[in-house]
């Protein structure tokens, strides 16, 4: 029973038979009515099932006009009428509140508030314009397009949705501008079957308890200037042939990942934003599925996975894209994989900028990396791919290729490195061509034993450790060169040395067979001795003595002796047939830096190596980056790799406590702890470990595992040194150098070391040294000044030489 009239106005072809008339409810009104005739509706609420069988205007009055029946479908629209302003309520679950079955309608701001099956249905041939219309349905769908339907949406709101937000199949093929989809407890849209697509313009999703968009089962949709954001699931999803192209987007803030793609899905993503993601920015699956994605950005990552994840024979191609503030930048595993990167820039990664694994393959051409742990890293047997033109910068690696890997890198520069430029290791193999490695940390490439590497024509400049470190029988290197004077010198697996043969350290296959009776010509000064090993057999007792000619470390001095007194009883013991006290090998040193940790440790292993307790005594120096790897797994093998160096030597972990960060989280460093504690009890003989750092970090340190106490059972502290054991240093330094202190100048020293402030900066003997190099730089600047200085002018320094105090 209605509560209001509605008025009809008749039209017709002449005047005369213009006519109005009111009726009592909308059913009467709509069989009294003609094609063009208007029906204004007072307002009231009109509980009918109402069908809409002409081209007629319904429209509301002066205030809600309500069609809301017990059940049923409350408004059935089969001609090209128009609608507007009116509310529909519908209560039926198995039946949508509006149904448009045919013509082209035009539904102009309609509100519809129901808890039905959808609260807009559109099917068959329909094809509405349908403008500032609103949706609240916590039942069901919002808008269902269906049976090969169409229709344009402007400006309309889902406002709600106990399903999706819009669902498109069946070959349905609508068209939103500017549409809003929020509070759906689906998919924010959907759209489901082969034929079935949508074309998005200036259209929003967000809040949704769901995937934001879902494409799936050959269907086909576009989107353009559009934002999907605060979703509970992943962004968008694709999957079985489903083909997206996004144009302009925002995915932002999604919780897992912002796209997803499976089972020969293609998306085309072009000057869009991928930004605030939980999971991938881009998680691509299955062969046949592909990413095309041109000018775009994706960054922010606030989980702990990679960016761009590509895996199981898919395809990513990213073309003049960036990635930045990501755990990863891109990961590509399983064969059949691969990335093809153009002209992008992939910065501020926590981690590795390219992984590439299980035999996928990436190819990254005139990229840029910068800020990463590790620029790009070829981690196993059959993956590969070619770096060509890429510069990587600001790295702790820049490219790292092991267990089989076998790239081509060209053109690429890496620089400032703080480990090594590249770094070959675990039957690695690879080919670098033209490449370059630029204020190195470390070495500019680091090639371990049984990797087949190929170098041709690649230079380095200003590496702290080297050029080149290459095993005895290393990788082939043509025309390589170095800005170092004296370069370490490879050889090649045919047997020909690679010498350095003009000071610019220019490296070239010289054919010099390796046979007793062929000595290489090679000048010893070309081969120098690595500062880590002993260059000949000393007796402890000649080891000891270069221990006592340190300065200070008097208590250091004593519990060496006293270890190495234990060590020899221990062995004299042994020979007379008793039983042998077992001597806690390991040890923590802590102190302050410059205190002499890293010397001490040096000479601890050449004394055990003299006892007969290490094979060769060599100390192998690591620290952090060296242990601790970005995934789980890869610090075993870091670990593993650098225990397997100090085999026979002494394992010097500088900043021990560092792998135990106070708020570790999820970090890696309690792994590397672990898997060095299990070496050291499963090769208790074939290394000495030395933990080493500041006093309170390491007591720390101690408390991590419960395996780390046991194992350095001994403590070493290295006091900081008094004023007066720096001036020894520095005196020391001089007469090494042919310097000499002028009266007074002793006296100043210590005076000087006294008000230099001990704060973290404080070196010790390191500070003693760059005081000394200080006092040679000023002294150069007195004395170049003279047109003909004495001896004394050459060689004395006088207080003026001092630095200023900081």
């Amino acid at each position: 029973m209605a509560q209001g009239t509605v008025q009809v106005t008749h039209t017709g072809t002449s005047r005369w038979r213009r006519r109005t008339g009111e009726y009592a409810s909308l059913a009467a009104a709509l069989e009294a009515a003609g094609d063009g005739d208007v029906l204004t509706v007072a307002p009231g609420t009109y509980r009918e099932n109402l069908v809409v069988r002409r081209a007629v205007t319904l429209r509301g009055g002066d205030g809600p006009v309500r069609i809301a029946p017990a059940d049923g479908v409350p408004l059935t629209v089969r001609a090209s009428a128009t609608l507007q302003d009116l509310h529909v309520e519908g209560q039926d679950a198995a039946a949508p509140a509006l149904l448009v079955e045919d013509g082209t309608p035009e539904l102009l701001d309609v509100r519809i508030v129901t808890r039905s099956a959808a609260g807009l249905e559109v099917r068959g041939a329909a094809r509405p314009t349908v403008r500032r219309c609103t949706v609240d349905n916590p039942a069901g769908v919002g808008i269902a397009v269906l049976d090969g339907a169409g229709g344009v949406f402007e400006e309309c709101e889902v406002v709600a949705a106990g399903q999706s937000g819009i669902s498109v199949r069946g070959g349905a093929h609508p068209r939103l501008e500017r549409c809003r989809v929020h509070h759906a407890s689906g998919a924010g849209i959907t759209v489901n079957g082969e034929g079935s697509g949508l074309e998005g313009i200036g259209c929003e999703v967000y809040e949704i308890k769901g995937s934001g968009l879902q494409i799936a089962a050959r269907a086909t949709a576009h989107l353009t200037d559009s934002t999907v954001h605060r979703t509970s699931a992943d962004g968008i999803t694709l999957d079985t042939d489903a083909v997206l192209t996004l144009s302009d987007c925002d995915i932002h803030d999604i919780p897992e990942n912002a796209v997803d793609l499976r089972s020969r899905s293609v998306l085309t993503l072009t000057r869009s934003s991928v930004r605030r993601f939980g999971r991938n920015g881009l998680s691509v699956w299955d062969p046949g599925t592909r990413v095309d994605a041109n000018q775009c950005e994706i960054h922010d990552s606030t989980g702990d996975y990679p960016a761009v994840w590509v895996s199981d024979g898919a395809t990513v191609v990213l073309d003049s894209c960036r990635v930045h503030d990501v755990p990863d930048a891109l990961f590509v595993l399983d064969r059949g994989s691969r990335a093809d990167v153009v002209d992008s820039d992939l910065s501020q990664v926590r981690n590795t900028a390219v992984s590439v694994s299980d035999g996928a393959t990436a190819q990254l051409d005139d990229c840029r990396i910068r800020e990463a742990s590790t620029g790009a890293w070829f981690r196993d047997h059959g993956s590969g791919g070619t770096l060509g033109g890429c510069t990587i910068d600001s790295v702790q690696t820049g490219v790292i290729v092991t267990k089989g890997a076998d790239p081509t890198i060209e053109r690429c520069t890496v620089t400032s490195p703080a480990e090594a430029g590249f770094y070959v290791s675990a039957e690695g193999r690879g080919s670098f061509h033209g490449c370059r490695v630029t204020g190195s940390g470390g070495y500019g490439f680091h090639v371990m034993d049984g990797c087949r590497t190929t170098l041709r024509k690649c230079r380095t400049e200003r590496c702290a450790r080297g050029g080149y470190e290459f095993p005895e029988d290393g990788p082939v290197a043509e025309d390589c060169t170095s800005d170092e004077s004296q370069a370490r010198v490879p050889s090649a697996p045919d047997g020909s040395v690679l010498t350095a043969t003009q000071p610019g350290g220019l490296l070239g296959a010289l054919p010099v067979p390796r046979s007793p009776a062929v000595t290489p010509s090679v000048t010893p000064a070309a081969v120098p001795v690595p500062a880590s090993e002993p260059p000949t057999a000393r007796s402890s007792q000649e080891v000891l003595g270069e221990l006592d000619a340190l300065v200070g470390l008097e208590s250091v001095k004593h519990e060496v002796r006293t270890l190495t007194n234990m060590i020899e009883v221990g062995r004299r013991r042994q020979e007379a047939g008793l039983k042998a006290v077992s001597a806690r090998r390991h040890l923590v040193f802590t102190g302050n830096p410059g205190t002499g940790k890293t010397t001490v440790a040096r000479l601890y292993g050449e004394i055990l190596a003299s006892l007969g307790v290490l094979q060769r005594g060599h100390l192998v120096e690591v620290s952090r980056v060296d242990l601790v790897g970005e995934h789980i797994g890869s610090t075993a093998i870091r670990t593993q790799e650098a225990f397997d160096r100090a085999r026979g030597g002494v394992l010097f972990v500088d900043e021990a406590y560092a792998l135990s960060p106070e708020d570790s989280g999820r970090d890696f460093g309690r792994e590397a702890i672990d898997t060095l504690v299990k070496l050291m009890e499963d090769h208790r003989d074939a290394v000495v470990v030395i933990a080493a750092g500041y006093t309170a970090e390491m007591e720390r340190f101690l408390t991590v595992n419960p395996g780390v106490a046991s194992r350095f059972s001994r403590t070493i502290s290295f006091s900081d040194y008094e004023p007066e054991e720096l001036l020894r240093i520095v005196e020391q330094q001089a007469e090494e150098h042919e310097y000499r202190l002028a009266p007074g100048s002793g006296e100043a020293l210590v005076k000087y070391f006294t008000a230099l402030p001990k704060g973290p900066t404080f070196g010790n003997g390191r500070t003693a040294r760059q005081t000394f190099e200080s006092m040679v730089e000023r002294h150069a600047g007195r004395v170049a000044a003279l047109a003909e200085p004495s001896t004394d002018d050459l060689t004395l320094l006088y207080p003026e030489d001092l630095p200023e105090l900081p």
